[in-house]
């Protein structure tokens, strides 16, 4: 299974990016993890908070395959601890998915277009979190299930 992550605009702190370069290239041992920035929407001052959402949902539907399997990250979406995040990964692999991708939305969240297409919505917690700060918390949280499932001493319980 391959993992890709889809994020909005590009991570202009050089030490946050430094961290999530780090962990991509630790995930590089166990699966096929791509991101995907897509750049920030010009203009936005002219767009309305729902027009700048259906740009951002066609550009984000833009990146998908048709085999590709769409999961939110979302606030209201599920919440797991580390230990069900690597199970629901586990899964995920098991069912024989050929693409997992995961988005991080805009600064408004999606639009109806891509809750419609989504097979699912993650949220990584009930705090509100910067889109740079979620790109390095996901990657970190992606590399921390699979040392869970191959039994590695990264994450203690």
């Amino acid at each position: 299974m391959n993992i890709k992550l889809i994020a909005i605009g590009k991570t202009d702190n050089k030490a946050l990016q430094l961290l999530i370069d780090d962990y991509t290239k630790r995930l590089g041992f166990y699966v096929k993890f791509d991101m995907d920035i897509i750049p920030d929407i010009k203009n936005v001052k002219n767009l309305s908070e729902a027009q700048q959402k259906e740009k951002e949902g066609e550009l984000i539907l833009s990146k998908l395959s048709p085999s590709d399997q769409l999961i939110l990250l979302d606030e209201n979406g599920k919440t797991f601890g580390s230990v069900g995040f690597s199970e629901y990964l586990q899964k995920k692999m098991n069912s024989g998915i050929k693409t997992l991708v995961f988005v991080i939305g805009g600064p408004y969240g999606f639009s109806d277009t891509v809750y419609a297409q989504s097979q699912g919505k993650i949220s990584l917690s009930a705090m509100t979190f910067s889109h740079q700060m979620v790109r390095l918390f996901f990657t970190e949280q992606v590399y921390r299930a699979f040392t869970i499932l191959r039994n590695e001493p990264y994450h203690h319980q």
